[in-house]
């Protein structure tokens, strides 16, 4: 059983839906005191009470990840209101479908600004806060897609989720003085707001190509954060796991077939 994370303070982005809002979710039950972080205050407001009428301890800011400004005064908040930082979970990312013939370079860098450039401008805003931890801990949310594989329209995606475990690693040797570990989460599938917007077929499609023949949840993701974010992941840093319910596993789905 993990030691607890009750009175942490958690500071999530891109926490108002999907991914975020089932990370930030899992912290807040645990008894982590958590900031949801979003671009629409109402939005991040609607979320945060969502988890204090479950019993947890919650509130929200607006930010864009793009904005250092914005992620200074995201840190500054966590740390008036929850009394510091302990754990960043960066998981703010967009991924509009577009093949290359077709991107433009505006839509390129519009997701290489939020979901790499985001990144990195969240944990150096939230690093003086993280410093003063006894726990310090940041959980990065990559994917399967760019690291592992490949999806016809995700270029700009994939480039930044692979990008993200370059800027992990070196990121690991860099804030290990600190005693703040740096991790990253990969998904594969998980059932949120943008998947179900690719259709049932897809869905469908997806779920049988997958060996435990289901697609994830955000809770799935959210307790691999809370393990990272653990005492007992003290001496992990630099890692990625994929949580993905064995999708990259088969090569092809005559193995699925044969299993």
């Amino acid at each position: 059983m993990l030691t607890s994370l009750k009175g942490k303070s958690v500071v999530v982005t891109g926490a108002s839906k999907g991914i975020g809002k089932g990370i930030a979710g899992v912290f807040a039950k645990n008894g982590a005191k958590v900031l949801v972080v979003a671009r629409h205050l109402d939005a991040a407001r609607a979320a945060a009470e969502e988890f204090v009428k479950a019993g947890g301890t919650a509130s929200a800011i607006a930010g864009d990840v793009t904005s250092l400004a914005d992620m200074e005064a995201m840190a500054k908040a966590a740390a008036e209101r929850h009394g510091g930082i302990d754990v960043l979970c960066a998981n703010a990312g967009i991924f509009p479908q577009a093949k290359i013939e077709d991107m433009s370079p505006e839509q390129w860098d519009e997701v290489l600004s939020t979901n790499l450039k985001g990144t990195f401008l969240a944990v150096k805003a939230a690093l003086p806060y993280l410093k003063k931890s006894a726990q310090g801990r940041v959980v990065l949310t990559s994917s399967i897609t760019g690291p592992v594989t490949g999806f016809p329209g995700w270029t700009h995606y994939g480039a930044t989720k692979a990008g993200q475990l370059g800027f992990m690693r070196t990121a690991a040797i860099e804030l290990s003085k600190y005693g703040i570990t740096v991790n990253a989460i990969l998904p594969g599938n998980i059932v949120t707001e943008g998947l179900m917007g690719l259709g049932e077929d897809y869905l469908k499609t997806m779920a049988a190509s997958i060996p435990l023949k289901r697609l994830g949840t955000v809770e799935d993701i959210g307790y691999a954060a809370l393990f990272l974010a653990s005492k007992e992941a003290a001496y992990i840093t630099g890692q990625s796991i994929i949580v993905d319910g064995g999708q990259i596993l088969p090569e092809s789905l005559e193995a699925l077939a044969q299993a």
